[in-house]
């Protein structure tokens, strides 16, 4: 484990406290404050320590001046302050002198919020770039870095990684909690493991599912990713979601052959048409048409994989099993979700897209564990690392220059 917060010495420090408030909002009201709350017991314990805490979030991308009329992060600070019951100053700039001098005149226990970092991306891209000048500003705003942006972490970007290279750098508590879970749940599953893997694009997600393989006992496919791997065997798609490259046909042939006995393909569909928008039909996959686009999975999908996850120890989901946003196209993904939590097994849900459907479809509270991060959950389970996290010393190797 990287250098923990409760094991480094931050009290009557001012501390630079790096966390993901990419909240969802319209019209500048926010609509999930999920991540804000989850942020809530890393700060508490710094001002326990009697700290100046110095806090930095990106909001969404900001390519254009014009996104930042709504990538202000003035109501997560406003909403953090409630959730505190205490002010959180809110600073409009996030550079230059005026941001040094204000934060060097913080008081103990006091907090401010820096505006959006991803506003300094106008015009050099200085934050996503891990500009070394940026980088270097940034940590002289405090003694003490705290990365508690575990969904940011798969990113080397001035406020992630870049602070790491010139300040003492240590992981907050929700960093802990999302590394420690997919440690336990994931790298050290309990077996039978099943993995459930859908999503749009296979080749966004491929060098996750050859990493994942050879750890699990069945991968149950849906999606776009299902849509693929039909399509290398053979099948009639039809306009349906597809990687038709050449290359990445081979490596998806190349897969399902070598673990044939693992990956289970959708058996039915729930499909669109590309000339009637209303157009919703049942069809096995061998009947799928030039004209349809497979959407969803079928009742005998459901009631196959349904016999698989029985027989599990630990399932984790990544990704959904089609267009859950449309109604139309809703039920394979819901009804999967309901399978899951009436399982009793330990059940795991990663990725930004697995999460979403988790919350929204009403899952959250009725599975083992819902990774905060999608490309960092990723990440972590396809590297073992964090590239956020790379000069961040591991316990073992401080307690060793201690001795």
């Amino acid at each position: 484990m990287k250098k923990r917060l409760q094991n480094t010495d931050v009290k009557n420090k001012t501390v630079v406290l790096r966390v993901d408030y990419n909240v969802p909002m319209r019209n500048n009201q926010i609509l999930d404050d999920s991540k804000i709350k989850e942020t809530l017991e890393t700060i508490n314990y710094l001002l326990d320590q009697n700290c100046k805490i110095v806090i930095l979030s990106h909001l969404g991308k900001v390519k254009t001046e014009k996104d930042k009329e709504t990538k202000s992060l003035r109501p997560v600070g406003e909403r953090l302050s409630s959730l505190l019951g205490r002010q959180v100053y809110f600073s409009e700039l996030n550079y230059g002198i005026e941001v040094y001098q204000r934060v060097k005149a913080l008081k103990p226990q006091e907090l401010i919020l820096l505006e959006n970092t991803r506003f300094l991306d106008l015009p050099n891209k200085l934050e996503s770039n891990c500009d070394p000048q940026l980088s270097e500003f940034f940590a002289s705003l405090g003694d003490v870095f705290v990365n508690d942006a575990f969904a940011s972490s798969h990113r080397k970007h001035a406020s992630t990684y870049g602070i790491s290279m010139y300040l003492e750098t240590c992981i907050g508590f929700l960093m802990q909690k999302e590394i420690d879970a997919i440690d336990k749940y994931i790298l050290n599953a309990t077996h039978p493991f099943t993995i459930v893997m859908g999503g749009s694009k296979i080749d966004d997600k491929l060098s996750l599912i050859k990493n994942l393989l050879p750890k699990c006992d069945h991968m149950l496919l849906g999606g776009g990713i299902a849509n693929s791997a039909l399509y290398a065997l053979g099948f009639e798609v039809g306009e349906s979601l597809v990687n038709d490259d050449p290359e990445i046909v081979k490596e998806i042939q190349d897969l399902l052959l070598k673990y044939k006995d693992k990956i289970v393909l959708p058996f039915d569909a729930i499909v669109g048409s590309t000339y009637d928008p209303n157009y919703v039909k049942y069809k096995r996959i061998n009947e799928i048409g030039k004209n349809d686009m497979i959407n969803d999975i079928g009742t005998i999908t459901l009631q196959e994989y349904e016999k698989i996850i029985n027989q599990s120890s630990t399932i984790f989901i990544n990704g959904t099993m089609g267009i859950y946003e449309d109604i139309k196209f809703a039920n394979g993904t819901k009804e999967l979700l309901s399978i899951l939590a009436r399982s009793n097994k330990t059940v795991i849900a990663g990725g930004g897209d697995a999460a979403s459907s988790v919350k929204n479809l009403g899952y959250k509270d009725k599975l083992t564990y819902v990774c905060s991060g999608g490309g960092a959950t990723l990440e972590y389970i396809s590297l073992g690392h964090l590239k956020a996290l790379e000069n961040v010393k591991d316990e073992e190797e401080v307690e060793t220059l201690e001795i």
